[in-house]
């Protein structure tokens, strides 16, 4: 249910205490043997709040050094690169990172400038300088909780592939950092602030992210069309990314807020009344949809600067799903890739990508939920594009080798101004093209109520459990708990007819169960879908 105050601007009385956020940092120890205090170290890394003894020093410290010991155990032996968003948390446990990271004798890189570093950026300063070849292996720490609402920390690691840390990473540095938390971090080496600022050294992540963006994008037939471009960072990283590529591209570009606040006062309200710098949302978005008469293309980042959000004048902010179907439509016709590399996209992505993709005569390269699945095909270039639902995507340059493997909001966005520019059209423009082509899919997320245990049953649920026949009238043709793209798990379930599917999957942090649907013959008929994929669940969890 939407909360009355979505898409209204905040207000005092949402606004978290910064100060009691600085002091719970410091002052608060998490009870190791509580599993909400505990490090969870995902694919997205470690996220939670130092009010709620989720996100404090000592999970820092801990997590921090066993991302230390991992690169031992791994071999490796080059500087690790460390940026930060600008979420209130993210500055302490930056520093607290450094601190261990000098401690431990790790030859430490950090903004040249002290700014604020997307993911992206960082991502492709791993690759950059892996591919030169003279630093030893490289890796990188991303201090930012994503989109998050301002009480949160997070703090994520990538390897030296540049993409997100697989699970078998990920799932040692969690161990390892528990075990740390467990023992009073008495493993943890630490050297003093003093120390550290005198030994950590610099990387020029702007300079090299921005100079590079013309093999990726056609940045020059922007600036010939004029297309008058909106870039609002929403008070994250990319800040100071948009204004330094207007100048350096000679773009009509404009950064529409500029401010950085912690607590996010600017913003209006996301769905559930809370400050989420989503910019998939029109509720978190609306000031900037307000402006979109002013540009032909106006563009939204999370803050760390990995999403993208489209606005355009003709439909305002576009679906995540139905810009990547764009993207995809587009880079295929206009970039010249191997043809034989496939276009990646996740289980609970459209449907209208899978018929984007068939039309322009590539294989279809479909994942579990993760971005880390796209990492090793895109470095290798066996997938020219991997995309989510949830607005994050990334691409190969034009001469067909790798950008980045994490996903890059910044490329995104600046890709909807290369098809203004190059086509005479907008991206929504051309989405009501793929309608009348391919048909018009509605497409929706709903949460369910799920116990702990259901969760689990559902993440281990078994395509022979489904008994159903048919969804909503249409007969069941194919029942998935492994994505046909590389057999790894969906940790849930996707069933599929003809006009229609649904996935049904475990939140890992709520006690739902989320369940994505679409169908070809309408919202009327997605409601039907979407009853019916609750019921299909409820019989299989029984």
């Amino acid at each position: 249910m939407v909360d009355p105050r979505a898409g209204s601007p905040a207000e005092p009385k949402d606004l978290v205490d910064l100060d009691a956020l600085a002091t719970a940092y410091y002052d608060r120890t998490p009870d190791p043997d509580d599993p909400a205090q505990q490090v969870s170290f995902g694919t997205s890394g470690h996220r939670g709040s130092s009010l709620d003894g989720a996100f404090n020093e000592a999970h820092i410290l801990a997590t921090t050094q066993a991302i230390v010991e991992h690169r031992a155990r791994a071999g490796i032996a080059g500087p690790i690169l460390v940026g930060r968003d600008t979420h209130a948390l993210s500055h302490p446990a930056w520093q607290t990172a450094l601190e261990v990271l000098i401690g431990n004798d790790v030859v430490t890189l950090v903004d040249a400038e002290n700014g604020f570093t997307p993911t992206p950026a960082v991502s492709h300063a791993i690759l950059r300088l892996n591919g030169l070849g003279a630093h030893g292996q490289v890796d990188g720490i991303v201090v930012t909780p994503s989109h998050n609402p301002p009480r949160d920390g997070g703090f994520k690691y990538n390897p030296p592939h540049g993409g997100p840390a697989g699970s078998d990473i990920t799932g040692w540095i969690q161990d390892r950092a528990n075990e740390l938390l467990r023992d009073g971090l008495r493993g943890v080496r630490r050297a003093s602030t003093d120390e550290t600022r005198d030994r950590v050294e610099t990387y020029d992540f702007l300079t090299h992210y921005v100079n590079d963006l013309g093999s990726i994008v056609d940045l020059e037939a922007i600036a010939s069309a004029g297309v008058r471009i909106g870039a609002d960072p929403l008070g994250g990283a990319s800040v100071g990314y948009w204004g330094r590529i207007g100048e350096e591209y000679g773009l009509d570009l404009v950064v529409v807020n500029s401010t950085v606040d912690p607590q996010w006062g600017f913003m209006t309200l996301d769905h559930d009344g809370k400050i989420r710098m989503d910019c998939s949302s029109p509720h978190a978005m609306a000031s900037l949809v307000a402006q979109r008469e002013r540009f032909d293309v106006a563009t939204g980042n999370d803050a760390d600067a990995d999403r993208h959000g489209i606005v355009t004048p003709d439909a305002g902010l576009m679906n995540p799903n139905h810009y990547l179907a764009v993207a995809v439509a587009y880079l295929t016709e206009h970039r010249d890739w191997d043809a034989a590399a496939a276009v990646g996209k996740t289980v609970v992505s459209s449907r209208m990508i899978d018929r984007v993709v068939a039309d322009a005569g590539r294989a279809l390269y479909e994942v579990p939920v993760g971005f880390k699945w796209f990492v090793d095909p895109l470095l290798a270039g066996s997938a020219v594009f991997g995309g989510e639902e949830s607005a994050g995507a990334s691409f190969l340059r034009k001469d067909g080798s790798v950008w980045t493997t994490d996903k890059d909001g910044i490329v995104l966005a600046l890709l909807a101004a290369e098809i203004q520019a190059v086509t005479g059209r907008s991206a929504s423009q051309h989405y009501a093209g793929l309608t009348a082509r391919h048909g018009d899919p509605a497409y929706a997320r709903v949460d369910s109520p799920a116990t702990r245990e259901e969760k689990k049953r559902l993440a281990a649920l078994d395509p022979d459990a489904i008994t159903a026949s048919e969804v909503a009238g249409d007969p069941i043709t194919r029942v998935l708990s492994h994505a046909p793209g590389n057999d790894a798990a969906i940790g849930g379930i996707k069933v599929e007819t003809e006009q229609s599917w649904f996935a049904a999957r475990p939140s890992g942090t709520e006690d739902v169960y989320k369940i994505y649907a679409e169908s070809f013959r309408g919202p009327e008929h997605l409601a039907e879908v979407q009853d019916a994929a609750k019921a299909v669940v409820s019989e299989a969890l029984t």
